[in-house]
């Protein structure tokens, strides 16, 4: 329990800077007396932090202290080179270089063993520039003026406040502020044909986050009936978790997803391998669009 705590005031430090010794103590729920003796175990083993008395005192690390590699382990050092490649294939947030020196620190060889990619099929020079500029939105608080395709193939230009750039499903989205709607909204990557970042600046705010099990107050979870030759569809889109196998072959989902446009079309992309169980409100909208459909691609109407 002391040694997690040690390297966890070392990581706190590295983040905080100077704090002081009642500030650490409450932090780790240990009384200020354990955090002294804690300082002293570190100075002890070699790591350079120091406590000043006084007004301005307090606990702080040795500028540019970095840590050693031998704190992380191997497991560790993997998954940061595999976070660091997966932001490569976005487009510049890291360069090879850097790679190539966090792997000769960290020891690991270069076995070249997977390959992440991100991007989509053909020229992706558009995307990763896209991803630059929105990246540099949600860190300088920039607002951005973009056309977006929604449903339906509606375009639209709005101007936008970045809030974070999220990875769900195969897909890149921009958590935002509309300015437009004046609300919350999801933008996906690949819909924003164009963007321009803008001089405005805005204040960040928080992103509401919806509970896990509801998609929105009072909204319940969707169910959905596939049948089992779908299989490799069903679990390429769904957690297996959310999915039960019935006895006779059918894959039951259960999941929480937005009820908007976004999924009726996703719904229709299944075409008739899919029922909608619950909710009937979504049952109906699904099968008024694809009435609707059918009306437009009827053959005695040519």
């Amino acid at each position: 329990m002391q040694e997690s705590r040690l390297f966890r005031i070392v990581y706190y430090l590295l983040n905080k800077g100077q704090v002081t010794a009642a500030e650490l103590a409450e932090k780790f729920e240990v009384s200020v007396r354990t955090i002294y003796r804690d300082i002293d175990a570190l100075s002890e083993a070699g790591i350079p932090v120091y406590a000043e008395k006084g007004r301005n005192g307090g606990i702080s690390l040795l500028d540019n202290f970095v840590l050693d590699r031998a704190i992380l382990s191997e497991r560790e050092r993997q998954d940061i080179l595999a976070a660091l490649q997966s932001l490569m294939a976005t487009g510049n947030t890291c360069d090879k270089a850097t790679m190539e020196k966090l792997t000769a620190l960290f020891q690991l060889s270069d076995d070249n063993w997977y390959e992440v990619d991100f991007s989509r099929w053909g020229e992706t020079t558009q995307d990763n520039e896209k991803f630059e500029a929105l990246k540099r939105a949600v860190v300088r608080h920039r607002c951005v003026r973009i056309d977006y395709v929604g449903a339906y193939k509606a375009e639209s230009s709005r101007i936008i406040h970045p809030l974070k750039l999220v990875y769900k499903s195969r897909a890149w989205y921009v958590k935002a502020y509309c300015t437009e709607k004046k609300d919350f909204r999801l933008f996906k990557l690949n819909r924003i044909i164009r963007w321009e970042l803008l001089e405005e600046e805005f204040i960040p705010v928080s992103y509401p986050e919806l509970p896990k099990e509801t998609t929105s107050p009072g909204q319940e979870p969707i169910v959905l009936r596939f049948p089992g030759e779908l299989a490799y569809r069903v679990y390429d889109e769904f957690d297996a978790g959310n999915i039960r196998e019935q006895e006779n072959g059918d894959l039951l989902v259960t999941a929480s997803m937005p009820q908007d446009p976004w999924l009726t079309g996703f719904l229709l992309s299944f075409g008739a391998q899919v029922e909608v169980v619950s909710p009937v409100c979504l049952r109906e909208v699904l099968a008024a669009q694809a009435r609707e459909i059918y009306e437009k691609n009827r053959s005695d109407l040519y």
